[in-house]
């Protein structure tokens, strides 16, 4: 009898354990965005403040899901396992960097033409449909596409190496008469 009302205990508060992740943020308010402070273009400091694509992007997914951006800088090695542990609730990462499936993170839909995803704890369908759907908005609203020519089209123009230009030959010697 004990294990019949474990195991229906278990299936009924199954449902209520996935939701948490985005229970917490509702009632926290704030979305909890894990950032690299030096990884111009996506995040770096200027003037004392954060700036890049994942802020700016961030402040604009935050605000769709009717919530506050709080960023928190990480050195690269510790935002994974971060967002992981549930010390931050999301990080922009890109798509060939996706966490694998038996990390306990999974990933948005790929962002844009960059193919950024956002990496999030696994087994939360509730966060995972709202996020989507809120990337579908920032895309469908043009805002995706406007940050990416923004911060990331002019940083890849900057680093493009210029055309080399021949420099023009000496025009031959004109023969003394």
């Amino acid at each position: 009898m004990r294990l019949t009302t474990g195991l229906l205990l278990a299936i009924l508060i199954s449902p209520l354990a996935q939701a948490e992740l985005i229970d917490e943020i509702n009632d926290r308010g704030e979305l909890r965005i894990a950032v690299q402070a030096e990884n111009a273009p996506y995040s770096f400091k200027e003037n004392d403040h954060l700036s890049g694509f994942d802020i700016e992007f961030g402040q604009d997914l935050a605000r769709e899901l009717d919530l506050r951006a709080q960023f928190v800088e990480a050195p690269a090695a510790d935002i994974l396992p971060g967002v992981q542990s549930g010390m931050y609730d999301i990080t922009l990462t890109p798509a060939d960097a996706t966490p694998q499936a038996e990390s306990g993170l999974q990933a948005s839909d790929p962002i844009g033409k960059h193919a950024l995803v956002i990496a999030f704890q696994k087994d939360n369908p509730a966060f995972e449909s709202a996020l989507n759907n809120a990337l579908q908005r920032l895309k469908d609203s043009g805002r995706t596409a406007q940050l990416e020519t923004t911060w990331l089209d002019r940083s890849q123009e900057a680093e493009a190496p210029s055309p080399v230009t021949p420099a023009p030959s000496e025009p031959a010697p004109v023969p003394a008469h």
